[in-house]
Order: C-alpha cells, then structure tokens, then sequence
C-alpha cells in the first residue's frame, strides 16, 4: 500500500484513545505512554529508550502531567511499537474523553512532610477509574500534604494528605517549637503558655505532630478533596465540599459518586468545572454530603 492508502485507512479516533496523537507531520504520532504517579522502573526506561531510538527520532517528551510521550512513531510501526514496549511492562495512555492517567508525588513513602501514601493510592485509582469513558476527560490528581507538589485543586479531582490534630496540654511542657513550626501562624499561646489552636488557619499540615518531642499532638491522617480545578484555558480552583475523609473506600465512594455525575449532568466536550457551572454546584454538594455521611 502506498503511503496515501494506508492513510486512508488509519481510525485516528481509535488510535487517539490509545494514547496515539496526530502530529503536524503527516503520517506520524506522538505516542502518549501510561506512567501512574510519575514513576518508571528501570526496566520500562530501557525499553522506552529503545523504542524512542529504533521507532522515533532518538528521544522523548516529558509532560506537564509526569507522563512520556515519543514522538515521531510511523503509521506502519504502530503494531511492532505497542509489542516492543509491552515487553518491558510499559503501556499505552489515552487522550480524549475519557479519565486520564493519575498524578502523583512521592507522598509519606519517601517524604518527610507527605501524610498518606500516594503512589499507592495512584495505583489504586488508576486500575479502578484508568481510561473510563466519560464526556470530556477527567484527570485526578495526588499530592501528598499541604506543601501541594501535584497541585491537587488544578484537576477535575484531586485529593491532597493531611492531618487533624488533636492538642493535650497536659503533656506540653511549652517550649513552642509547634508553634514556630506551624507556617500557617494557625498556632498561638495564650496567658499561661499553652498552645491554641486557630481551626480556621489551620492547614492539616500536620507540621505539629511530627515536630513535637513530648506527644502533645496526636491525629490521624486523611485525605483533602477537592472538585472541578482546571487549568489551562480556563483557570479555576478546586474546591473543597466535605471534611477530611479518613477511610479509604470512603474515598473511592466519593470518586465514584463525582465520575456518575458528571457522566449523567455533563453535555459532550463539557468539562466536570463547567457542568458544576451551568447547573450550579447545589445537587452535587448534596450528593456528596450524603456519600459522606454514610
């Protein structure tokens, strides 16, 4: 076949939700590689390497959102370029309406600062919500505390660490190294010397508890969630519609409720922040509440 015929005969529909993405040269693409939580083995770089040297034009392209993409891939490879990379544990992502590839920081694995364990919780959501198909894409985002590396309030979803915290001012022997510590100013002391708290500045760092030599700060760790951020175009913020959620398959009912949502309410092409916009954020912050509660 010539090269005119087996354009004729690409599905650049099919091909784009399998992570193939037209470029300006004709008859090639920018293939768009899965990579949860930002993380490679050594062994599923390798065999990038090698698909980028033998395929494309000898290197890759880092996104904004930690994935891989290898330009330059042929319409005639695309076959023996999924086998090759399939051999080194490394798939295919997507593109167009459907949910994207999760983000992730290192969280409390790696990090000092990070409250939960992110790259695990990325791998939980990707195999649970990965490459669903919805009416315009949906990213979800993981970033493990207040210090917000991944910048959860810019995704359709993003889910943040942090801690609440309680105080027992019968084991402070009042040497304010919290309070110094806390970068919110949310801590204080009063008359006697006893640390107060500020709920309404307080971040859920956790910054308190992992400072403290005596004990005085206890808490259990959660997850912050956030809706409708987007970037780009459009900036806008997540916000957050409910408390620290503690309990993981909480988290999962909520991130389910939110995607049935949006795949029920959303026109095509219309993004979850729009959707909250065009009908107004009351039904589901209510739908959201009652998850929540239980």
């Amino acid at each position: 076949m010539t090269e005119k015929q087996v354009r004729k005969t690409i599905n650049y529909e099919l091909l784009k939700k399998g992570g193939f993405m037209r470029q300006k040269q004709k008859g090639y693409f920018s293939l768009r590689l899965q990579v949860v939580g930002g993380t490679l083995t050594s062994e599923n770089i390798r065999v990038i390497n090698e698909v980028a040297d033998k395929y494309g034009h000898g290197y890759v392209h880092l996104t904004s959102r930690q994935g891989v993409e290898i330009p330059f891939i042929s319409a005639y490879d695309i076959d023996d370029v999924r086998n090759e990379l399939a051999k080194g544990g490394v798939t295919p992502g997507v593109c167009g309406p459907r949910v994207r590839t999760v983000t992730a920081c290192q969280g409390n694995e790696i990090c000092p600062s990070g409250c939960i364990n992110t790259q695990e919780l990325a791998r939980e959501l990707s195999a649970r919500y990965f490459g669903r198909e919805l009416p315009h894409k949906f990213k979800l985002g993981v970033t493990g505390c207040s210090n917000n590396c991944l910048k959860a309030e810019e995704n359709d979803l993003g889910i943040k660490g942090g801690m609440d915290v309680v105080y027992d001012k019968t084991k402070c022997k009042k040497c304010k190294v919290c309070v110094r510590a806390c970068l919110s100013g949310a801590l204080s002391k009063d008359a006697e010397g006893y640390v107060v708290k500020d709920d309404a500045k307080c971040t859920r760092c956790g910054r308190c508890a992992r400072v403290c030599s005596f004990d005085c700060w206890s808490g259990a760790c959660g997850y912050r969630i956030s809706f409708g951020g987007t970037f780009g175009n459009c900036i806008r913020r997540g916000e957050e519609m409910v408390p620290l959620v503690k309990d993981k398959e909480m988290l999962f009912r909520i991130v389910d409720a939110t995607l049935d949502y949006f795949n029920e309410h959303a026109k095509p092409g219309e993004r979850f922040r729009k959707t909250l916009e065009r009908l107004g954020d009351e039904e589901f912050r209510s739908i959201i509440n009652a998850v929540f509660r239980g």
